[in-house]
Order: C-alpha cells, then structure tokens, then sequence
C-alpha cells in the first residue's frame, strides 16, 4: 500500500469510527426496543434499496434451498437482512451493557456442558455460527462465570477492532487471535478454560470439503484437531433472538461427537463434518437468522443446475 493509499484508509477508519461511536451512544441512549426497530430498518434498507450483497443472498439461498419457492427464499432474504440490522444494533450497544443487563437479556440452555469439564480442569471446544447473535452469546456464557478464549480474525479497522476487543474484554471474554499459533490454544484448554471458534467462514483452500446444505464448503479443521489432540469435548452453541419475547436471546448448548476410528484424518474429517451438520440443522430451523450474506460456498459451483440471482430489486 502506498503512502497516498495508506492516507487514505487511515481516514475512513476514523470516519467509520465515529460514526460507530455516534450508532453506540444513541443505541445506548433509546430504549432496547426502539435500537431493535431502528436496526431491522437498517437491515431491510441495506438489501432491499442498497441491494448490499443482494446476489450473493440469493444464491446462497438457492443453494441451500432450491426445493422452496422464489417467493418463499426472497422472505428469508429479507428476514436475514432485518436480522443483520438487530445484530450490528444490538452490537453497539454491547459496548455498554452491564453483567447484569446482558443477565437479563439472555438465558442458556446446556450451560453443564461446558460448566462441567471446566470444573474438572479440562477445558472445552465451542464453535458456532453466523446465526442468531453470536456477540451476545459470548457475553451471555461470560457473564455467567465461564472462562472463554474467543478466536477472532481481526477487523479491517483497526479503531472498530479495538473497541471490539474492549468491549469482549469487559464482559470477561479474552481475545485471541486466529493467527496465533495452536499451542496458545492447546494452554487455554489445559488451564480449564472455553475455546471459542466460529466454524463457518469459508477456509478456501486450508480447509476441509464439508458438505453444508448438501453443497461442498471449504471448513476449518481447528475445532476438530483441538478437540480429538486434547479430549476437551466439542460443543456447538446457537444464540437465538427473538426480538418480543422477554427474555429475547436464547443460547442452546448441545454436544457433538463420533465414534473414534483410530485414525486421526479420518477423525478430523468426522468430527468436522458432525459439527457442520449440527449447525445446518439450526439453520433449517431458522433461517432468517442466518448470515446469508457472506461467501460460504465462494468459487464452488453448484453441482448439476445453474443459480440464478433473484430479479432486480427483490429481496
């Protein structure tokens, strides 16, 4: 990158920073509900007048569902847009929530499954998503008192990067970041503390070819390695938003395992494949929640039929 250039993106980052300080002072500021409907709105202006990654949606959908009508795969887009709109909302205003607001808004489900071999000086392995609020959850198990590690790749703005990592810090949360080395992970289970893994970014060519939906994508082995060289259990956790119930995030814990074959590929690849499924039935289940945005099957072509984006200005 060039001097100009450098000049450049040093600018919009401060631009994009106040602006982020600007969105969590209001959403800090209006009541819960209000920051809820002001972030759906958002959402719903990025895909349906913006059109913000409005092809990608719509094949990712046709991918996943091509039995569902057009009809019925344009609601979802538009669900998963107004949903993204509630994330980032709920997001700036997780800059500022206290131990006891997070408390209040959300509960766990399974929380033992974690809770008991960090008890035993064991440690454990969660991965998750891009559905429901995965910010929220994190702060949800934190606040409860589980020791997490949480893996993130650092953000192209390095001003929002720290506040991120600020705010996850307050909650309780420590950052590690995905290029550090495994051994670091490797301690964090041996001193009995959560390793946290989203495991659905597209891994391009480091990764494994998971079938997710019924299409080859590229997925991380990290979840399964740490899993099968440490014995630490490997548990999936979903947080669900449901923005009008009273209690509106909901973290479902759930364990996954194989039957160890003895070879450790092959039981990479098993354990891998068990975690992703794990996940897709979430998703099935809720799919207005889903990040449907992001390039999970990118540069895999759909095996026997062509994806065809939805008509100009539809979502």
């Amino acid at each position: 990158m060039g001097a100009s250039e450098g000049r450049r993106a040093r600018v919009r980052h401060r631009v994009e920073y106040a602006l982020f300080r600007m969105a969590a002072g209001c959403a800090r500021l209006l009541p819960g509900r209000w920051v809820q409907g002001l972030g759906a709105v958002a959402g719903w202006l990025a895909g349906s007048v913006l059109g913000i990654r409005r092809r990608v949606t719509a094949e990712n959908l046709a991918r996943a569902f091509p039995e569902r009508s057009s009809a019925w795969r344009a609601r979802v887009a538009r669900e998963s847009y107004r949903h993204l709109g509630r994330t980032a909302a709920t997001t700036f205003r997780l800059a500022r929530l206290t131990r006891a607001e997070i408390l209040a808004l959300s509960r766990v489900e399974g929380r033992e499954l974690l809770a008991e071999p960090v008890a035993r000086g064991e440690g454990a392995i969660l991965v998750t998503g891009h559905i429901g609020n995965w910010e929220v959850g994190g702060g949800a198990l934190a606040c409860r008192g589980l020791p997490l590690d949480v893996v993130v790749r650092p953000q192209n703005n390095p001003l929002f990067d720290r506040a991120l990592t600020q705010a996850r810090r307050r909650l309780g949360m420590n950052v590690v970041s995905r290029n550090d080395p495994v051994h670091v992970l490797l301690r964090s289970l041996s001193k009995g503390r959560v390793v946290v893994l989203l495991a659905d970014q597209n891994a391009h060519a480091r990764g494994l070819p998971v079938d997710f939906f019924g299409e080859p994508a590229s997925t991380a082995r990290g979840a399964a390695l740490l899993s099968l060289r440490s014995g630490a259990p490997l548990v999936l956790g979903v947080a669900l938003h449901h923005p009008e119930a009273p209690v509106p995030h909901h973290l479902v814990l759930e364990q996954v395992s194989i039957s160890p074959s003895g070879v450790p590929a092959r039981d990479v690849e098993a354990l891998t494949r068990a975690h992703v499924a794990a996940l897709e039935r979430w998703v099935r289940r809720h799919p207005g929640q889903y990040l449907w945005q992001h390039r999970r099957w990118f540069r895999t072509r759909a095996a026997g039929r062509i994806l065809e984006p939805s008509p100009r200005g539809q979502v």
